[in-house]
């Protein structure tokens, strides 16, 4: 039985033997039997990789922080993740440079403090009562990188290429074009498409790329 750990672009946490390339942190949000209990302990939502100087975890440890698995990082940042600055700090630092000049009006309401960063973060990417937050916008203005849902639908839609993949826990189906013109609802927070806008490009699964040509 997989445990609940894997983290899909809504930024639900389910049960699903795969585990992508990324680990993620928001915290300890497990009990003693390793069930989760809450969606998040935190503000700061990281991205982390898998392998970092040879440290070794036992999943859902009492007390330590859930340990969250993603596809990828474009799955990671439509759930509302950001990359580690320990594990991952040439990513922290592009990405962050990147929001800051992205986002001036946010940037001068953060100061360019992390802390701050993470809190503007966190009101894009859940509504008080902990529901996902979305906002619609044409698909032709949306860079590489965005996960968006068709209208009436909830099935995640990686935006690669000029094209669309349907997410899966174990990867991207093959592309198909839309409408440029069509309206989709964004899961990718504002500012971070604002950021992927300006030159961040994340790491997609395999999949996508394969599956482009």
């Amino acid at each position: 039985m997989p445990l609940q750990n894997r983290v899909n672009p809504w930024g639900a946490i389910i049960a699903t033997p795969e585990r992508g390339l990324f680990m993620g942190n928001r915290g300890c949000l497990h009990d003693g039997q390793r069930r989760v209990t809450k969606a998040w302990a935190r503000s700061p939502w990281v991205t982390c990789l898998l392998e970092f100087k040879d440290r070794h975890r036992a999943v859902m440890s009492p007390g330590q922080y859930t340990e969250l698995f993603f596809l990828d990082e474009a799955t990671a940042l439509a759930a509302g993740h950001r990359p580690c600055a320990t594990c991952r700090r040439a990513d922290y630092d592009a990405f962050k440079s990147l929001w800051l000049k992205a986002n001036p009006e946010l940037a001068v309401r953060s100061e360019g403090k992390t802390t701050e960063i993470d809190k503007l973060l966190h009101a894009e990417r859940v509504y008080v009562r902990k529901n996902k937050r979305t906002w619609s916008a044409r698909l032709g203005d949306l860079p590489d990188g965005s996960m968006v849902v068709l209208l009436g639908s909830r099935e995640p839609l990686l935006v690669w290429g000029g094209q669309v993949h349907a997410w899966t826990p174990g990867g991207y189906t093959a592309a198909r074009s839309l409408d440029p013109d069509a309206e989709v609802q964004v899961l990718t927070p504002p500012s971070v498409v604002k950021t992927l806008a300006h030159g961040y490009r994340p790491l997609v699964h395999p999949s996508a790329e394969v599956r482009s040509g």
